[in-house]
C-alpha cells in the first residue's frame, strides 16, 4: 500500500488501515510509520491531496485530515490520516440557494461545484424534476445531497478515482469471487467467517402513517396508509409491529415507498457476514471493493448464496501480513425507494380530502 502525495509515493509502513463503506458518508485511511532518522516528509501537508493506492491500482482518491507526529524515549513516529472526496460535503455548510424546477443534476452541480468536486456521474435510467428547491443557511452539502438522491431512490459515493456517483447498487452483475469453507478444509480461502443474526431491530410489519399538508393551490390531505409485511417473519409466526409518521409524504405511493424503505434496513441490520481474508485482492486480481457480490460457501453455517459487499477494511501491521476485512449483507436486500425530503409547508385554508387505505403487501 502507497500513499502518492505532492507526487511522491510514501511506503514504508509499519501498520495501516483503509476503510470504505456504501453506508458511512466518508471512506477513511490511517497509516503509521517510523521516523528513525528524524526526517519529516516535506510534502505531507495537512489539506494535501492524496491517491491510495494497492500496488498500482487506486483504491481512494481525497486529503489528509490530521498529522501526528510523536517524539518519546526510544520512539519516534509519524501518523497520518484522512477522508476521500466526501469529507468536503460531511464537514462544510452548503451553498444557500433557491432553484424552482431543477433536475438532479443540477441540484448536484449547485451543491458540490463550489466546494470543489468536479467529476459527477448519474447512474439512473430516469430522475425526476424537483419542482423547487431549498437550501438554507446550516445545510450541510452531504445531506442537501442525500436528499435530493433520495428523492430519486438513488444513493451517492465516491468513486476510487474521486468521481462522484449518484446511483443504486446493481444487483445484475456478477460475482467477482467465491469464499470457501468447508469443514475439511479443502478449498478453503477464508481466514474468519462470522456470521451474526440479530431480532433486535427487525419488525415483520411496517405501518406508515402519512398526511400531506395544504398549499394555496391544492388541499390537504389526511389518513394516508401503507403497511408492509415481512414474509420469511410471517411464516415464523412472528409478530412485531412497528408504526411510522411520516410528514413527508405526499401520497399513497410515497408512503408506500417509506414503508418499503424500513422494512428493506430492518432486514439489512438483521444478518451480517464478516469475512477475514488474506491480500487485498480477490483470486481475479481485483481489488476489494464495496457494490461488489460475493458467493458464499460455507459448510459449518449452512450458507451457499451471493451476498452482496457493503463495506471492506484493507489493513496491515508490523509482524502480521496484509489482510482485508469483508462486511456482507443479504443479496437484492438494499433497496432505495425515492422518498423526497421537504421542510413544512404552511397550512391553507381548506377542506381536506381522505387517504385511502393502501393494501399490505409481502415483501419477501
Amino acid at each position: 500500500m502507497s500513499l502518492l502525495i505532492g507526487g511522491k509515493a510514501h511506503s514504508n509502513w509499519s501498520r495501516y488501515e483503509i476503510d470504505s463503506d456504501l453506508l458511512i458518508p466518508s471512506d477513511a485511511w490511517q497509516v503509521e510509520l517510523g521516523l528513525p532518522k528524524g526526517e519529516f516528509p516535506p510534502t505531507v501537508q495537512t489539506g494535501a491531496l492524496v491517491e491510495v493506492r494497492v500496488g498500482q491500482d487506486t483504491v481512494m482518491t481525497g486529503r489528509v485530515d490530521e498529522i501526528s507526529h510523536r517524539v518519546g524515549k526510544d520512539q519516534h513516529t509519524l501518523s497520518i490520516s484522512g477522508r476521500d472526496g466526501a469529507a468536503v460535503l460531511v464537514d462544510c455548510s452548503a451553498p444557500v440557494f433557491t432553484a424552482k424546477q431543477a433536475t438532479l443534476a443540477e441540484i448536484i452541480a449547485n451543491v458540490v461545484k463550489p466546494l470543489g468536486i468536479t467529476k459527477t456521474r448519474i447512474e439512473a435510467d430516469t430522475v425526476a424534476t424537483r419542482e423547487k428547491v431549498n437550501v438554507e443557511p446550516g445545510d450541510t452539502a452531504w445531506d442537501t445531497l442525500v436528499h435530493a438522491a433520495e428523492a430519486n431512490g438513488l444513493w451517492p459515493w465516491f468513486e476510487p478515482d474521486g468521481t462522484l456517483v449518484v446511483g443504486g447498487p446493481d444487483y445484475t452483475k456478477p460475482p467477482v469471487a467465491s469464499l470457501v469453507m468447508r469443514r475439511d478444509g479443502r478449498g478453503n480461502n477464508v481466514m474468519t467467517l462470522d456470521q451474526v443474526r440479530s431480532m433486535a431491530e427487525r419488525y415483520s410489519e411496517f405501518t406508515v402513517l402519512a398526511q400531506a399538508h395544504g398549499t394555496a393551490v391544492e388541499a390537504g390531505r389526511n389518513a394516508l396508509k401503507a403497511a408492509v409485511k415481512d414474509a420469511e417473519l410471517s411464516e415464523r409466526n412472528i409478530y412485531r409491529p412497528r408504526i411510522v409518521v411520516d410528514h413527508d409524504a405526499d401520497n399513497t405511493s410515497t408512503a408506500r415507498g417509506r414503508a418499503r424503505k424500513l422494512l428493506s434496513d430492518s432486514r439489512l441490520r438483521a444478518m451480517t457476514l464478516t469475512a477475514t481474508v488474506r491480500g487485498h485482492r480477490t483470486s481475479d486480481g481485483l481489488p476489494w471493493q464495496p457494490g461488489q457480490r460475493v458467493h458464499v460457501l460455507s459448510e459449518p453455517h449452512e450458507i451457499d448464496a451471493i451476498f452482496f459487499l457493503m463495506a471492506r477494511k484493507f489493513s496491515s501491521g508490523r509482524g502480521q501480513g496484509a489482510t482485508t476485512t469483508l462486511t456482507l449483507k443479504e443479496d437484492g436486500v438494499w433497496v432505495l425507494d425515492a422518498h423526497p425530503h421537504k421542510r413544512a409547508k404552511k397550512r391553507a385554508k381548506g377542506r381536506t380530502k381522505q387517504g385511502e387505505v393502501l393494501e399490505i403487501i409481502d415483501v419477501g
